[in-house]
């Protein structure tokens, strides 16, 4: 096994099998700021995969993939801000989405070399952890891996119930989405396409912005990072303004979209990621909140957890879209434990295209 040795102990029979693991451990909190080498650690442990050490329901797991999601600053500030994760626990292993193969088992549910999807894998090369977190991915449905990460994962789902359930526009709604070329606004545009709307995306480069338009279906987008004026932009996009809103950066653009909606339109809320990196006395607030009355606007956060009873639903949609040809999607992978850092940073840059994904292993 790759990274791990037999230890003879004692000349027993059943050799106990340990193996070094590098994990990344919170070493600081983050108040401000993209996360760097003084807050994060890789360090090396030892973790014995000998059946008999591993409890009850529970495997052990070789980590191959992980989802690097915006969410995980959110869980590095050191500041409990409402949000319904915890902060991260320092000097301790941080917990991430990834995929992983099983290599031992004491679980009747998983079997030697399934592989596996939990949104509560550490982040190590190897980590014991409860059957109940995991579930299995059929290799014989046809989709790469990755999907399970992307289209099938956290980001299509948001979109989803972005659109599908949260939003719910009417027949040839108006329908905006900010980062479009992001991990959840690729599959929201398309989404909103595939069900009949006209589309309009806001991205950070022209690269994207052909992107959006020529593989996406987007009917427009435009580079907000070219816009001096958020407000004349919408004006010139949406001549007879937004039914549903679907945000995932918060700040100015909200503030401009609160401006250009239409009677009884909705905001769905995925995330602010152009505030996830200040402190909370130093985000943009929404000066204009009050549109909201006189529109009798519905603006609504959501998370995934609490619309877990329509995953079913969603992943038959995704599958067969996906199937179909109907659904693109694309990934920046980036390869090896060592490049969570960078690959954090690069989802506050506009340097990526889609979902953010780390390759740990083959």
């Amino acid at each position: 096994m790759a990274g791990g040795e037999g230890v003879d102990n004692g000349g027993d029979e059943n050799p106990t099998m340990v193996v070094e693991s590098r994990e990344w451990v919170l070493s600081a909190y983050v108040a401000a700021g993209v996360p760097t080498t003084d807050h994060l650690k890789l360090r090396t442990g030892k973790l014995s995969l000998d059946l008999h050490s591993i409890p009850d329901d529970h495997v052990a797991v070789e980590l191959l993939w992980v989802s690097v999601d915006p969410y995980l600053r959110g869980r590095m500030s050191g500041q409990d801000e409402g949000l319904y994760f915890s902060q991260f626990a320092l000097d301790e292993v941080i917990v991430i989405i990834g995929i992983g193969r099983v290599i031992q088992s004491r679980s009747s549910k998983f079997s030697k070399g399934d592989l596996v999807i939990s949104n509560f894998f550490p982040f190590s090369e190897y980590s014991i952890v409860a059957a109940k977190f995991l579930r299995v991915i059929d290799q014989t449905v046809g989709i790469e891996i990755s999907a399970y990460l992307s289209t099938l994962g956290l980001p299509g789902f948001a979109a989803w119930v972005g659109i599908e359930v949260i939003g719910r526009p009417k027949p040839e709604s108006n329908v905006f989405i900010s980062a479009a070329a992001g991990g959840v606004g690729m599959f929201a545009g398309q989404l909103a396409k595939l069900k009949g709307y006209r589309v309009v995306g806001s991205t950070g480069t022209d690269e994207k912005v052909k992107l959006l338009k020529e593989e996406f279906g987007y009917d427009e987008a435009f580079n907000y990072n070219k816009e001096t004026d958020f407000d004349a932009a919408l004006s010139r996009y949406f001549p007879n303004g937004i039914d549903l809103y679907l945000d995932n950066v918060g700040g100015k653009m909200l503030e401009a979209v609160l401006n250009h909606l239409n009677p009884h339109a909705c905001i769905a809320i995925s995330g602010m990621i152009s505030q996830y990196n200040k402190v909370w006395t130093e985000r943009v607030g929404v000066r204009n909140l009050l549109n909201m009355v006189g529109k009798e606007v519905r603006m609504e956060g959501y998370l995934m957890g609490s619309h877990l009873d329509r995953f079913e639903d969603f992943t038959k949609e995704m599958l067969n879209y996906t199937k179909e040809g109907k659904l693109i999607s694309k990934h920046k992978i980036y390869y090896g434990m060592e490049s969570f850092i960078e690959s954090l940073g690069s989802m506050f840059s506009s340097s990526n295209i889609g979902k953010v994904i780390i390759q740990v292993k083959p």
